[in-house]
């Protein structure tokens, strides 16, 4: 792991802040001016409270072992003074689901819909992004508006949620890394996969309701593939996040202690 949190927390802090030309960007600044963003990266783990959403109580399809590695990893955020506790996710998954491929049809088709109408750059598209663009042609502008309904009560609901927690957890992934030769997985332990994003669901939350997340490294399997941790702060609490996922590297032994003077 090095110092990749360090290296991430560094980027941001250069490239966070207002510009004009891009209007949704946020004026507040990360950092007070002239802070180390590595010094305001420490933090120790004391009453953090940390919601685990594991395989969001049986809806996701998981590989075995991937839950087996996050669990380890998160004792190691507990040993550090972190709370965690199992939590039902906030929304309902199928609406979410719904919202997020809806979306993403329309954004798609929005993005290649001018080489799916020429038929020799058709050719071109993968059959996957086909797909997407004939779905995102059926969509109405009601489809669009229900879709973004559903996206800000997920908003809400998470906002709720961070009400009660600081962050939450949950696999990065759903599958190990697979061969090269494999388009996607179609099937996860058993349990067939409907299109060819599902495996890749359980990023959606944090994607759809525009929250900060960071995977961290939770180990590997048997056959030496590795697996992720997902950590996902409230809105804006992007500096939280890296300092949580600081702590982690520190905790998994990547970095030299705390310093006594930030460690109390």
């Amino acid at each position: 792991m090095g110092r990749s949190v360090e290296d991430v927390a560094r980027l941001l802090a250069v490239q966070a802040g207002y510009d004009r030309r891009a209007p949704l960007s946020l004026g507040e600044a990360l950092l007070p001016a002239g802070q180390d963003p590595a010094a305001a990266l420490e933090r120790d783990g004391d009453g953090l409270r940390i919601a685990w959403l594991g395989d969001w109580s049986g809806h996701l399809a998981l590989e075995p072992g991937v839950l087996t590695l996050c669990e380890a990893a998160l004792q190691r955020l507990e040993a550090g003074g972190c709370r965690i506790d199992p939590a039902a996710l906030p929304y309902s998954a199928e609406a979410q689901w719904q919202s997020w491929t809806t979306l993403r049809h329309w954004a798609v088709c929005g993005s290649l819909g001018g080489y799916y109408a020429d038929p020799d750059s058709r050719r071109q598209l993968k059959p996957e992004a086909q797909w997407e663009v004939a779905r995102g042609l059926t969509l109405s502008a009601q489809d669009i508006h229900d879709a973004n309904v559903r996206r800000s009560e997920l908003y809400r609901a998470w906002c709720a949620l961070f009400e009660q927690v600081d962050y939450v957890a949950m696999p990065s992934a759903q599958v190990f890394p697979f061969a090269i030769e494999t388009p996607w997985p179609e099937t996860i332990d058993g349990r067939s996969m409907d299109t060819y994003h599902r495996w890749m669901e359980v990023v959606v939350p944090a994607s759809l309701a525009g929250l900060p997340a960071i995977s961290v490294p939770a180990g590997v399997d048997a056959q030496g593939l590795p697996m992720g941790l997902q950590l996902i702060g409230a809105p804006r609490d992007d500096w939280g996040l890296l300092q949580l996922a600081r702590l982690y590297e520190r905790i998994s032994g990547e970095l030299a202690p705390m310093p006594a003077a930030l460690n109390g």
